[in-house]
Order: structure tokens, then sequence, then C-alpha cells
């Protein structure tokens, strides 16, 4: 039952739909940073439900999904404030991964990604900021989304770093997953003609564990048309653009929220409090030299793409760690994901992973990269193909 399922933290809160629609029939369950009339979230965090009034109005983002037919049953699982990648909180548990229990599912959206695996709900909402849909959608073996930033709207979401925070979703179902976007969408993107081709990012995939770039390129090789052209993403190295990423991240969440984390001094699980207190320290000095550099990443990015091309890498260089993951094995896991997870993110790109398995009933994920504004293009092209 959904009321005693580790995914859910408010599993009874719901919506009905409030029109018919392309999602008819469907049932979706959103992260607990969104907003629902009368409702208080928790953002993962008991001190920040303590400390915050109900919400006035539901967020619109939710109210689209709403009005196309689906109807909403539960608020899930974040890790705490959207600061964490690894899935596990403190405060209300690791939601079971769908296919390990000795694993995570990954975060932060880590009960949405955990529902829609195991088929408690046709899709699931979350938010991406470096990662927090693409990262547990891979090791959950879904089909997961972050789009343009700032196509779809944050009103009425908690923020965490606002130049990169964005809606995305979740499902096990291509055709579902496909159907969310045009749903979200809704004829907002006009359709701009076909991809010329794709490219393959080999520095990324350089990133990846022996077995999962393996799995990706037999994969690639099945699933994807045409013979990609190879080209490396970033010269100076992709460490240093995850870098670039953390500096302007971290000042942003310290705007964000330093003073409520300083005025309140909530309870933090391990490693939250810490990541708090690095991103207080980032001056002003440094993160507008990495704002500089970004916009550099982004012109390299746009050029790179053209208006017509794709790029695919891997989404995640491995599979879901293990619950209780510390130290310095964490911290490598976590810097040679942020290699990968923030090249969309620095450049405000639309980004899809693609559920690939693995031996041990595990998974990966291979992400394609599309121009900005894009979104419904690179949807569509899924639909042409993949097979469903």
């Amino acid at each position: 039952m959904d009321k005693f399922d580790k995914a859910f933290v408010h599993p009874d809160w719901s919506a009905v739909p409030t029109g018919f629609g392309c999602l008819s029939g469907k049932s979706f369950a959103i992260k607990d940073v969104f907003y629902l009339s009368g409702r208080t979230n928790t953002a993962g965090n008991p001190d920040w439900y303590n400390t915050h009034l109900p919400a006035e109005s539901t967020a619109p983002v939710i109210q689209r999904l709403l009005d196309e037919g689906a109807l909403l049953q539960g608020l899930t699982v974040t890790d705490e404030l959207m600061y964490s990648l690894q899935g596990e909180n403190a405060h209300y548990g690791t939601p079971p991964h769908p296919t390990d229990p000795t694993r995570t599912p990954g975060g932060s959206s880590s009960g949405s990604a955990s529902a829609a695996a195991r088929g408690l709900r046709a899709f699931t909402i979350g938010t991406d900021t470096g990662g927090s849909v693409r990262i547990p959608a891979a090791y959950c073996g879904l089909y997961g989304m972050r789009p343009t930033h700032g196509s779809l709207p944050m009103d009425g979401v908690i923020p965490l770093a606002p130049s990169f925070d964005t809606v995305g979703w979740m499902s096990a179902s291509q055709e579902t997953f496909i159907d969310v976007g045009r749903a979200l969408f809704n004829s907002t993107q006009p359709a701009q003609g076909p991809f010329h081709s794709i490219k393959l990012a080999e520095d990324a995939f350089s990133l990846c564990e022996s077995d999962v770039k393996t799995a990706l390129s037999e994969w690639l090789s099945t699933h994807i048309p045409g013979s990609p052209q190879r080209v490396t993403i970033a010269g100076e190295g992709l460490a240093y653009w995850a870098e670039i990423f953390r500096i302007i991240q971290g000042k942003e969440i310290w705007e964000e929220h330093g003073g409520w984390v300083t005025r309140t001094e909530p309870n933090f699980g391990p490693g939250i409090r810490e990541r708090f207190e690095t991103a207080a320290k980032i001056n002003t000095e440094e993160s507008a030299s990495a704002a500089n550099e970004r916009q550099r990443f982004r012109a390299n990015m746009l050029a790179l793409l053209g208006e017509n091309n794709l790029l695919v890498l891997p989404t995640v260089p491995g599979c879901a760690p293990k619950i209780g993951l510390t130290g310095s094995a964490a911290d490598n896991q976590r810097k040679k994901t942020m290699q990968l997870s923030c090249i969309a993110g620095l450049a405000g790109l639309p980004q899809v992973t693609l559920p690939v398995p693995l031996e041990g009933n595990l998974f990966a994920g291979l992400s394609v990269i599309a121009p900005p504004g894009r979104d419904l293009d690179l949807l569509e092209w899924l639909a042409a193909n993949l097979d469903k």
C-alpha cells in the first residue's frame, strides 16, 4: 500500500483531473517541492515543513497535467532541499530501488523515480538542477527528461539554483513519457524540421565504467539510426566545467536558502549541512568569473549542436550506488557523475535519458541532447526512431 511505501511522504494528497486529454486515465505523483493549494511541502526536511505556510495555489505545471486528464496521487520523497544526488533521506528514508534493495534510486527526485520504476504510477514529476531527474531515471531504468531551461514554468516550485532549475518527468513507458511532454508543451514549441546528424561525445564516454561503456555502445549501435560523428565537448576537460557548475550553483543555493538555514539551524542529515557551509564560502568574484566561463561553454555547445544536430552521451558513469556509500568513494562517484550532468545544465539544453539494461538486473542511461527550444522535436524524434 502507498501509505507504507517509502517512495511517498504524502501518499494521500491527491487532485482529480480538471480536463480531458492525452493523459486521461493515467496516474502520477510529484516530488514534494511542488505547491498544491492548501498544502505545506517538506522539501525533504521536517524543519522546512514546520517553518512554512500552506501554498495558496497549485503550481501551474501541475495544473497543466490535471487539465490534460491526469490524476494526481501523492507527493514523493526528495533528498533534503534537493541538494544531493544520492537518493537517501535521513528523515523520511531511502525510497526503494526497483530491482536491488541494497542500492539507492538516486536523487534528488528519489521517490519519483522509485514510484515510476516500480509501476506505482504511470509517470512522475521531479525537478532537475544538477541531474536530479536524469540520474535517478538512469539508475532505475526509466525514460527521463530535463527540458530547455525556462521552457516550463517554475512558479509554485521550491527553488534551488534558479539559473539551473527545471521541471522534469520520468516514466517506465516510452509512450507515456512522450505523451507527458506533449501535454506539458502543448503546442508552445512549433516543429522546426528534422535533425540532420548525431554526434557522440567521446570525452563523456571516457568517464564510464567499462561494463557501462560496452552496454551503451551496443545499445547505441542497435537503436540509434546512423553512424554518429565522434566529437570532444571540452578540451579543458569535463572536470573543469563541473567545477564551474559547482561554483555557480553553490552561490545561487546560498542566496536562495542561506537565510533560512542561518535563522532556523535545521536538523540536516549527513552531508547536507556541509554542502551549505561550502556554498556559503563562495565569493562574488569567484562566481562572477564562473558565470563568464559558463557563457563561453554555452556558446561552444550551441556551435556544436547548430540548429539541427543531436549529441549522445552517457547519463551516468555507472549503475546505482550502494546505500550508505560515504567518504572518497561517494565523492568520486558524485564528481564523475557531475561531469556528465553539468553539460546540459550549463548550456540550458534539453536532455532525455533512455534506459539501458546492465548485467545483474541493473541499469544505466544513454542521453540525447538537442538544441535549445527543440524539446518537443526531440521527443517526436524518439517516437519515430526508437522501438517502444
